[in-house]
């Protein structure tokens, strides 16, 4: 759906008047919008308005936002913009040249930096003061993500990382589970091949899946968390060069076409193919982050599931001589010229508290809080696997706010990646071809 039709869609008008009916009589409707991806499943939550009801990152933001509409005293309706993950930041830039802005939008910490760049964003400090979000509660990640400049720019939401999604069953036909059923995990490449080779032994299925078609984001995600376990970095201090001429970035390229040519990882998958491998029991472990947690525990739990009494997740596993993993984060901003007055504006904070006040709720997904008094309440503790990936709040590696253009870098180095695994390109040639391709890139941005 095209983001200037999404304002015209049966969700936002059924939210709006849903929500106006809801209001006291002495309310005075102020409606702001909200653009955002997630997905769309008003089939099934757009009438739900208690966010406990909900599972997924799309059913769990339809009903906070349907929540939020029919409890708010304030007369404020927020109505959702639904746009496409994929397009969906360059479809916002063309809303802001159009001087089509919306209220809120969802944006990715990796992203906020290129918007603040430009003074597109509207610092927060004051703002959440106003409404009671204390800044002094934000996890270390997520001050990192959305502090710059000593200035705060979006409310942060969530940390996600790139997980091993476990399954355990076929673990356990390969000799590689404890005695308690915990999996065993490599702890170097030379360990990770060797388990590798033992899954392909005992089950003939490959250890992994990772997506490799028609889309770059796992193979770069991969390729820097190899890079930053071996306590090294691909960018400059002033995140205007990348170098990958090293020899950690030799070494994360020599294991990634190792686990390729070695037939470790199922060849062909997209994004949806690779999660449909996992839940069919096709392979031992899924790389992907912490937003499918929740869809692959619910699967877990049915008996006709592969991975019924067999699912586990934990950190990408620690394979050189630092614990590290790729993280990011999403956040909420506001946009300059989204907010048409003071009264706008006020309501749009008014939700930001409402959803920093969910943020367990959110949590469900299988994201980290950003709020640190979730992450240390007993309540999140104690849903699966969370003790298992709570630590990547402290040692997760972001990419430098201060390097610009991060979707199209992940881009070109997951392209250059992917020639390596799909067509025996050299590894040499591809870090010339990322280093060129890449600083050509930084060097034209002003």
């Amino acid at each position: 759906m095209k983001l200037n039709d999404i304002c015209k869609s049966l969700l936002a008008c059924s939210v709006g008047v849903g929500a106006l009916a809801a209001m006291p009589a002495h309310a005075e409707q102020t409606t702001i919008t909200l653009a955002r991806f997630f997905g769309a499943c008003e089939a099934d939550y757009g009438k739900v308005n208690d966010v406990t009801k909900a599972k997924g990152e799309c059913g769990i933001i339809t009903s906070l936002v349907n929540q939020f509409n029919a409890t708010n005293k304030d007369g404020i309706v927020v109505k959702p913009e639904i746009a496409e993950w994929g397009p969906y930041y360059d479809q916002l830039t063309s809303r802001i040249v159009a001087h089509n802005v919306p209220t809120i939008a969802v944006m990715h910490q990796s992203v906020l930096g290129d918007f603040v760049s430009r003074k597109l964003v509207e610092p927060l400090d004051d703002g959440f003061k106003s409404v009671g979000i204390n800044t002094a509660d934000f996890t270390p990640q997520a001050r990192h993500g959305v502090i710059l400049g000593g200035k705060t720019y979006a409310l942060p939401f969530d940390t996600w990382s790139w997980l091993w999604h476990l399954n355990t069953n076929i673990l356990k036909k390969a000799g590689l589970t404890n005695a308690d059923g915990s999996p065993i995990l490599p702890k170097s490449p030379d360990e990770l091949l060797a388990q590798a080779e033992k899954v392909k032994q005992a089950t003939g299925k490959p250890y992994f899946a990772w997506t490799t078609a028609n889309e770059t984001a796992a193979p770069t995600r991969t390729f820097f968390t190899l890079v930053y376990q071996q306590n090294a970095q691909v960018f400059s201090a002033d995140g205007r060069k990348i170098s990958v001429h090293t020899a950690a970035a030799t070494n994360a390229l020599t294991l990634m076409n190792k686990l390729w040519t070695g037939g470790y990882i199922k060849k062909g998958l997209d994004y949806g193919a690779t999660q449909q491998a996992f839940l069919n029991g096709d392979v031992a472990v899924d790389v992907v982050g912490n937003w499918t947690i929740d869809d692959f525990y619910t699967a877990a739990q049915k008996p006709d599931s592969a991975l019924h009494d067999g699912y586990d997740v934990v950190p990408f596993a620690n394979l050189y001589s630092k614990q590290a993993v790729f993280a990011d984060g999403h956040s909420w901003v506001m946009i300059k010229g989204g907010a048409k007055s003071d009264k706008e504006k006020k309501a749009a904070l008014t939700f930001m508290k409402f959803l920093w006040d969910h943020d367990f709720d959110w949590s469900r997904t299988g994201h980290l809080p950003a709020n640190n008094t979730v992450v240390q309440s007993a309540q999140y503790k104690a849903m699966p696997f969370r003790n298992n990936i709570i630590d990547i709040t402290r040692y997760g590696v972001s990419t430098p706010s201060n390097v610009p253009r991060q979707r199209a870098i992940e881009a070109i180095v997951g392209e250059e990646i992917s020639s390596m695994m799909l067509s025996g390109k050299a590894i040499p040639a591809v870090e010339d071809a990322i280093e060129t391709r890449v600083n050509t890139l930084l060097a034209g941005v002003k």
